[in-house]
């Protein structure tokens, strides 16, 4: 199935790069494009994409609101944020705002596309070198750990299983072929880890598997 993708960025040539590597998948098609947030919005009531890949600074509307506005008003179109190391506040911010994909600009294109099909899947995707920024805010990373294990640990040996492919960024499907599994098995372990954990969704997941070392965040 094709995933359609909205693209909103106020760069005119950001969104030429990344529209580039996005149609080197002939399963990826972005069906409209945005300069600003609000604009962004009303194309995702429109077109109803399955993505909206949305920068973070954008007039009229900035990606953050419009990531918050699009998830209340279109829950099966995955929101993922484009980042840059400037945008530490925002990118602590969208946690919370219903996106489940944070990119980044300057990352490598294969983690774009990574990232985009991980969230059209109804997975959560962290370019590796946001997650371990993100970690750092929330936190010194090393002495949260120790607590974030203590945590893991609650969990048992399968369900720290589905954590650490949540926290790589696999969708139900794809952690359901890895492990053997079927997929409605996958959501009742994922039911189970995130009232274990006390986490809302797969975003926080993913991070306590970071914080945890379950899985790695390397550059």
């Amino acid at each position: 199935m094709t995933i359609s993708v909205l693209l909103a960025d106020d760069e005119g040539m950001i969104r030429a790069g990344v529209r580039a590597i996005l149609t080197t998948d002939p399963e990826i098609e972005v069906v409209a494009e945005a300069a600003d947030g609000r604009t962004a919005v009303e194309l995702a009531r429109a077109h109803r994409p399955r993505v909206a890949l949305l920068d973070i600074r954008m007039p009229r509307l900035d990606g953050l609101a419009a990531a918050a506005e699009i998830h209340r008003l279109l829950p099966d179109t995955a929101v993922a944020v484009l980042t840059t190391f400037g945008d530490d506040d925002h990118v602590a911010r969208a946690l919370g705002d219903g996106a489940t994909g944070f990119l980044l600009k300057a990352g490598d294109p294969r983690e774009l596309l990574a990232g985009v099909r991980a969230v059209a899947d109804g997975g959560a995707y962290l370019s590796p070198r946001v997650a371990r920024r993100v970690i750092e805010l929330s936190g010194a990373r090393m002495a949260r750990r120790p607590a974030a294990r203590d945590r893991a640990a609650l969990l048992t040996d399968r369900e720290r299983d589905v954590l650490a492919l949540v926290g790589a960024g696999l969708s139900n499907a794809e952690i359901a072929r890895r492990l053997h599994l079927v997929e409605g098995t996958v959501k009742g372990y994922l039911s189970s880890v995130f009232i274990r954990l006390g986490v809302r969704n797969r975003v926080q997941a993913a991070i306590l598997a970071y914080e945890a070392g379950l899985v790695g965040a390397e550059d």
